[in-house]
């Protein structure tokens, strides 16, 4: 099993006990690599130093006692933020609206890399806006997807803060 996927399924429990929904796991890096832990409050407030740290010890602890990475790591853990990768299905419908860049494993219709208008999920199949016209990408072959720092995103997000 992938590491990041075995780590994920150990530490998603105790995280969503603590309020947090995980994002993302990375292990990346070489001789000493990193594992970025990225979660977010299940009630979309920003998340804290404070809260950074607590879900940074408990991992640590469940870390220890599993030992699901051979050799020695440095852990990471962090907030999405505001051009934060689409990790979940869900995430898709959520920013619904918002400007996304999407890779896929491969080509569709000639092209792995599209940019464009997140129209949600339907028929398990992710529907973008492009500049050309409505692309449909199944979400079996999407490799990465992040949303794109605008305008409309950080007045989203400003608005969301003051509510």
């Amino acid at each position: 099993m992938d590491p990041s996927k075995q780590i994920a399924e150990l530490i998603e429990p105790t995280l969503r006990d603590m309020g947090f929904e995980l994002v993302r796991v990375l292990l990346h890096g070489g001789h000493r690599p990193t594992l970025q832990v990225m979660a977010e409050r299940v009630d979309r407030a920003p998340m804290t130093v404070d809260q950074c740290a607590a879900i940074s010890r408990a991992v640590s602890a469940l870390l220890d006692v599993d030992d699901p990475i051979a050799g020695s790591y440095q852990l990471e853990v962090t907030s999405p933020g505001l051009d934060r990768p689409l990790t979940r299905r869900a995430d898709f419908d959520r920013f619904r609206g918002s400007e996304a860049r999407v890779e896929t494993e491969v080509p569709i219709e000639g092209r792995r890399r599209f940019r464009g208008r997140l129209l949600g999920v339907v028929d398990d199949q992710l529907r973008l806006q492009l500049a050309e016209g409505e692309q449909a990408i199944p979400c079996s072959v999407i490799k990465k997807a992040k949303l794109v720092l605008t305008d409309d995103l950080l007045a989203a997000a400003s608005a969301e803060q003051r509510s």
